[in-house]
């Protein structure tokens, strides 16, 4: 749709061309209209460079969410083998949790579904939690470990919900609508002064192409468990491995 916009803007600034008296497309026109066109282009690389800003910063806090959930559930999964092997129903439970958690979102998830899943299995937390206060601790190291247990499984639980309500886009839509219409106005110029040949043409198509894939490289960005562009699973599957060992 951008890019639409954008070369519809192009075919507008061709078409006034036409329809214009020689006077409006004078030199002094020019120069008047690259200046007006200049200080658009200065506040739409401001305001893209912003959104990339944003919608980086947005995937990055995504993919480092993971890597500390994985992180802990290794954790919690090793402070467990260490209490004792009546922990073994609940290392089994936590591996099968993680393993579903991996194969629903990252496998067989249907768009805006995975979301809903981590609600479930930060619920799932709540099981073990349970578990965990059922066992009876008959030493100082089980006592700590049990309580390290605690710990680490409410972090998880945290780190999940985390994900839940950070689920929530970063980037206004009316900030791509305005930079849109920017884009457009910039290519409008472009086209009522640019000569009518092929290379033109071609030029004006390709920066078109190339500023609505920044766009799509944004909301790509912005959401990271869907589309071509995903935080990496390899964590958790690292972190279930470990787990099996």
């Amino acid at each position: 749709m951008v890019c639409l916009a954008i070369l519809a803007g192009a075919f507008v600034g061709a078409s006034l061309r036409r329809i214009l008296p020689s006077e409006h497309m004078s030199e002094q026109s020019r120069n008047i209209v690259n200046v007006a066109i200049g200080l658009i282009a200065t506040l739409s690389a401001i305001v893209l460079g912003l959104l990339v800003a944003s919608a980086k910063s947005a995937f990055d806090g995504r993919n480092d969410e993971i890597k500390q959930s994985a992180a802990r559930l290794v954790l919690l999964d090793r402070t467990l083998r260490q209490y004792g092997p009546e922990t073994k129903a609940i290392r089994d439970l936590l591996q099968q949790l993680t393993q579903r958690r991996i194969d629903h979102t990252w496998n067989t998830a249907k768009p805006r579904e995975h979301m809903a899943i981590v609600s479930e299995d930060a619920s799932s937390s709540e099981i073990i939690r349970a578990r965990l206060w059922d066992l009876s601790p008959s030493s100082e190291a089980q006592r700590w470990l049990h309580a390290r247990a605690l710990t680490l499984t409410a972090e998880i639980e945290h780190g999940r919900w985390l994900l839940v309500e950070g689920d929530q886009s970063s980037i206004p839509r009316p900030f791509l609508v305005i930079l849109a219409s920017w884009i457009a106005v910039i290519f409008a110029g472009l086209g009522l002064f640019s000569p009518r040949n092929p290379t033109v043409y071609a030029v004006l198509f390709i920066c078109a192409v190339s500023v609505s894939t920044a766009v799509l490289m944004i909301l790509e960005m912005d959401q990271p468990f869907e589309g071509f562009l995903q935080v990496e699973s390899t964590p958790l599957v690292s972190a279930v491995d470990e787990m099996r060992r």
